[in-house]
């Protein structure tokens, strides 16, 4: 990624990393709780997002030697986990988001109960305690989003110098704000928007990551000395 300016690498982390990656769970929110709750929830996640993504990129050559990982090794491991994830993005298959649910709507179901009894008892709802589900929802697919990660190890790994990471972790913050901004403005949509829409979405962009995933894993073998052909 030392070749990118940063309207590129803006570019290719939005494909991984857009508003299309975290719509969906931003969507399963909105059906169950408040706007204004929604958007705190997504302010908080999107500020811890930006926290890791921006500092895997910037302390990504210590993260290496300390792991002893290689740019090439990385580049093969990113590309096959865009790839894997991106297979089971086109099948429908959300990787982690049952289990987030799971948590969540059992997590919720309890702290209505606790409002409910608080309300009875005369005491007001405890809003902190009932972002904590929400907050899980957005764990994987959008927090520490493996393709996240990976994208923003990737990049410092194949970066020149601190002015590449730096466009990096600049992008990397940028989509964030984007993924934020999106969801601000589109949640009180979402709780009427059917999900079958936004899969369709995903699907066709899986197709498109699954292709990002084949090259990185080329690019990874070619930089370990494997003739690869390029057309």
């Amino acid at each position: 990624m030392n070749r990118l300016d940063l309207a590129d690498a803006f570019i290719t982390l939005f494909a991984l990393l857009g508003p299309q990656k975290v719509l969906l769970s931003v969507a399963r929110m909105a059906r169950t709780r408040e706007v204004r709750h929604v958007r705190l929830v997504m302010a908080y996640a999107a500020l811890a997002a930006a926290c890791v993504g921006v500092g895997c990129t910037l302390v990504g050559p210590w993260l290496a030697s300390f792991f002893h990982i290689t740019a090439a090794s990385e580049e093969i491991a990113a590309g096959l986990v865009f790839f894997i994830y991106a297979v089971c993005l086109v099948f429908g298959i959300h990787l982690g988001d049952a289990a987030s649910a799971e948590a969540g709507s059992a997590d919720h179901r309890e702290e209505e109960r606790t409002v409910s009894d608080g309300q009875q008892a005369g005491h007001p709802p405890d809003r902190g305690r009932l972002g904590g589900d929400g907050f899980r929802m957005l764990l994987l697919p959008f927090i520490v989003s493996p393709l996240g990660v990976a994208a923003a190890l990737e990049g410092s790994l194949t970066a020149s110098d601190w002015s590449s990471r730096g466009i990096v972790a600049g992008a990397y913050a940028a989509v964030v704000a984007v993924d934020l901004l999106a969801a601000v403005l589109l949640a009180p949509l979402m709780r009427r928007i059917h999900v079958s829409s936004l899969e369709v979405l995903s699907r066709l962009l899986g197709i498109l990551l699954s292709a990002v995933g084949v090259n990185l894993f080329l690019e990874g073998l070619a930089a370990l000395g494997v003739h690869v052909a390029h057309g």
